[in-house]
């Protein structure tokens, strides 16, 4: 897979690449982001070294690539002027929802997949990252899938799981966080395994940060099947690991990949500021053409805030039941 316009440079066996040779602060050419989309869907993460912009030339890349979202469905105090933009600072994470979390979900998972339409990319930007420590890891989730038996595969391809905020980790209910996820519960179900709109991949779509359970089969059953789907999601052989400077940028396909927040900083004092910005995703379909369902929630789209507010005013219109 040749690229004339970047230079594509693989960080492991299945997972990730460096790209370098475009500077993301100026308006790219049509070519230049076709290569990039190229690469993102071959290594289902890539990176760019030392870029150094500012959230609007983030939003500005981010669009190359589809509509860009709201920043997060619990995001209620959004960055003034760029609603785009979710910032991942343990900082405030702490000071707004009572908890000192290095990020919104520090286990494996795949961004927002309790939402029908979970985003098709993430791009996250370092502004201010540790000297040592706070490095970032990203799975293959085509390889793991296809890492699997055939029996297993064929098993998983008609498998439907429920996917929410808060799955299978109890947050404290006093703290601010549970009472945002309780005043707005995002609940969907996926299939096990989704196929890749664009590439027609198969991946298996199950995540410890959002999969609740399995449906259709007894809970023993869906424990067994999930340990089982986790630790092949997670094998290291499937995954890459990423050292961050201050400018880095990583993006990532979101429809084909987890990742896990750092787990070596939590007792550490250090500043750690980034800013994620997602592209709208659409719903996933499994192998035997189920379409995901929603149970609770709204799409993530680039006017959640508007329909989450007229929501509520419909709610408040409605006369009190006696």
């Amino acid at each position: 897979m040749g690229y004339k316009h970047i230079e594509v440079k693989p960080t492991s066996g299945f997972t990730g690449a460096e790209i370098s040779g475009v500077n993301l602060s100026t308006h790219l050419h049509d070519d230049v982001v076709a290569e990039i989309r190229k690469a993102l869907l071959k290594w289902k993460v890539v990176f760019f070294r030392n870029q150094n912009i500012d959230h609007a030339a983030q939003i500005a890349f981010t669009s190359r690539f589809g509509e860009v979202t709201y920043a997060h469905p619990h995001e209620d105090e959004p960055i003034e002027g760029f609603s785009q933009i979710l910032p991942i600072d343990r900082s405030r994470f702490e000071r707004r929802n009572g908890l000192r979390r290095t990020s919104y979900e520090s286990r494996w998972h795949t961004d927002v997949t309790a939402v029908v339409n979970p985003p098709a990319g993430s791009i996250l930007r370092a502004v201010n990252v540790p000297t040592f420590g706070g490095d970032t890891q990203w799975t293959n989730l085509v390889a793991a899938y296809e890492g699997l038996s055939a029996p297993l595969r064929a098993l998983a391809d008609g498998l439907k799981a429920e996917h929410r905020f808060n799955a299978r980790l109890r947050i404290p209910s006093n703290s601010k966080y549970a009472q945002r996820i309780a005043a707005n519960p995002q609940v969907s179900i996926h299939p096990v395994v989704r196929v890749h709109p664009e590439t027609g991949e198969r991946a298996l779509f199950v995540n410890p940060g959002f999969t609740s359970h399995i449906l259709d089969v007894s809970p023993q059953e869906s424990e067994l099947l999930l340990e089982l789907f986790f630790n092949q999601i997670t094998k290291p052989a499937y995954t890459t690991r990423f050292r961050w400077h201050n400018g880095d940028i990583a993006f990532w396909d979101n429809r084909a990949t987890s990742h896990l927040a750092p787990q070596d900083l939590d007792h550490i004092e250090v500043e750690r500021v980034l800013y994620r910005t997602t592209i709208t995703g659409d719903v996933p379909v499994g192998p035997d053409g189920f379409k995901s369902q929603v149970l609770e929630g709204e799409p993530l789209t680039s006017d959640l805030p508007t329909v989450l507010k007229q929501k509520a005013e419909k709610v408040l219109a409605e006369p009190a039941l006696n």
